[in-house]
């Protein structure tokens, strides 16, 4: 016999009516969490981490991981704000790919502050200013972003977490047609990864680089002949339509972004180190210098060279590490790094994107 479809209405609303009342009370429980450690920053990476893998291993469906993931995060975010109120510093203006990930990884009711550079994303979180930043730090496609590595060097701000972001370019215009288009602005790494689709299809348009996505569809917005290449998001608040969706060279484009902060983040049972290292200018010293990792059973994920910028062609090599500072077999290579290393600074320790 079928269930009638005010029957199963019927049982939805009653669903309801607990969700309401569970949701109020693991807000009443953040909240004497909160108070239990002393008022002390709501937002806990390591926690917040441990929740949704949690959520994740008790899923049997129909929603989805990615769909739960999203749900819990906006539910923790609504119960972090009624004791804080965040803002997150990030490479605007709004609608860039760097929105995109904050809003991923705090919520979209995260406030978010957009800012007009990556160095002052650095700058807003040393000085207080914003308790946390987001800023791109490598694409699949393109390879690191160099300013960040160049800022991570010199700054006092921590790593405390990670996003991976899945990158959609889109071409967004108010031209008449394609044809009419002369000028595509982008950033420089959207461009990048673009450029075989615009090789094949706006061969002759002239590419015009610009500090991000958003801008680039702002600047869009007042010419008749250009069209920007950035997100979905970008072409709604700036008014432009889509002319052609997902253009990126490769399908997997994602890009990763660094969440920075005054602290690092506590132990979640699935964690990232990442440091600095330097090394003297002699044969064989990179083998010597990482060889410890080996030794003490820890996993290189990432290893990236910079030039040191002392002019005398010196480099300093930014790797990332599986496991936490804290525990014991990370703690064991990371000292005998410190030993044989010219230079080593410690990045953070932090959850492994979800």
């Amino acid at each position: 016999m079928a269930v009638s479809l005010a029957s199963i209405r019927q049982k939805i609303d009653a669903l309801d009516t607990r969700l309401v009342g569970l949701l109020s009370a693991r807000a009443r429980l953040a909240q004497q969490a909160w108070h239990a450690k002393g008022n002390a920053s709501a937002y806990k990476p390591e926690r917040e981490a441990q929740v949704l893998r949690r959520v994740r291993e008790l899923n049997k469906g129909p929603l989805s991981a990615a769909a739960l993931t999203r749900l819990f995060t906006e539910i923790m975010s609504a119960c972090r704000a009624l004791e804080e109120q965040m803002a997150v510093a990030y490479l605007g203006p709004e609608g860039t790919f760097s929105q995109e990930a904050v809003v991923k990884h705090f919520s979209s009711a995260t406030g978010g502050r957009p800012l007009n550079s990556i160095d002052e994303v650095f700058r807003a979180v040393e000085s207080g200013e914003s308790a946390y930043g987001v800023v791109p730090v490598e694409n699949s496609t393109e390879g690191a972003v160099g300013r960040t590595l160049d800022l991570l060097l010199n700054t006092s701000a921590r790593i405390c977490g990670e996003v991976n972001l899945p990158v959609r370019q889109n071409l967004m215009t108010n031209a008449a047609s394609r044809a009419a288009i002369r000028t595509v602005y982008s950033h420089t790494q959207s461009l990048a990864q673009c450029q075989g689709w615009l090789s094949r299809h706006l061969p002759d348009a002239e590419r015009v680089a610009v500090v991000s996505n958003a801008e680039a569809a702002r600047m869009a917005a007042k010419d008749k002949r250009a069209a920007a290449i950035a997100s979905r998001t970008a072409a709604g608040l700036y008014g432009l339509k889509l002319l052609a969706r997902n253009i990126e060279d490769d399908p997997k484009n994602t890009t990763r972004f660094a969440v920075i902060g005054a602290d690092d983040a506590s132990p979640s049972g699935k964690d990232k180190t990442s440091l600095i290292l330097s090394t003297r200018n002699v044969p064989g010293a990179i083998h010597d210098l990482l060889s410890p990792l080996a030794k003490h059973g820890v996993s290189m994920t990432r290893l990236e060279s910079r030039p040191a910028r002392t002019g005398r062609w010196e480099y300093v090599f930014y790797i990332d590490i599986e496991g936490h500072r804290a525990e014991a077999h990370v703690a064991q290579a990371l000292a005998a790094l410190e030993g044989r290393a010219a230079m080593l600074k410690l990045l953070g320790s932090y959850p492994a994107a979800r």
